[in-house]
């Protein structure tokens, strides 16, 4: 056949390349097959020894004195302001860390749930009774001045122990 100049030309589409009559190139050994999932990680050995990864399960760094005094602090100041959510979150974060401050969250804990449950009874005294329970307030002033002394003696580094508490969580 002859080509004429004044038909368009198509470009060819490249298709596979022709088979070649032989034996079908080989895989190495330790490559895998077709269509198997990849490892994600360029790694491809054991993990890594060493503190970045010791094989075995969480284990939780302990904290520092200084640490344990700032978080025994925060969890008897907290208290004052925002009631019983600091010293639990903070014994629930930290128990795992350090014994001083479960101790001490525990304690500003149950005291809180005290001071709670006093106000509660003293405020249905003073419903019932058309305003006899103002010692409602009394109790509140004792209760600031309470975990006030109880921050000062854990920012030393020394425990404390509420004169009144109901020890709910021990």
């Amino acid at each position: 056949m002859s080509e004429n100049p004044q038909e368009p030309q198509t470009p060819q589409q490249p298709g596979p390349a022709p088979q070649q009559p032989g034996p079908a190139p080989q895989q190495p050994q330790d490559a895998p097959a077709y269509g198997t999932p990849q490892p994600q990680s360029p790694y491809q050995g054991p993990p890594p020894a060493g503190p970045a990864y010791s094989g075995g399960p969480y284990q939780p760094q302990p904290l520092t004195p200084s640490d344990e005094r700032m978080w025994t602090v925060f969890a008897q100041v907290g208290a004052i302001i925002f009631s019983f959510v600091p010293p639990l979150v903070i014994w629930l974060v930290f128990k795992d860390r350090s014994r001083f401050v479960e101790q001490e969250a525990k304690e500003s804990l149950n005291f809180t749930i005290t001071v709670i449950i006093a106000n509660v009874a003293l405020a249905i005294i003073a419903a019932v009774t058309f305003g006899l329970g103002t010692i409602l307030y009394i109790v509140l002033i004792a209760a600031v001045v309470f975990q006030i002394l109880a921050a000062v003696e854990n920012g030393k580094g020394a425990p404390y122990r509420y004169p009144v508490n109901i020890r709910f969580i021990k």
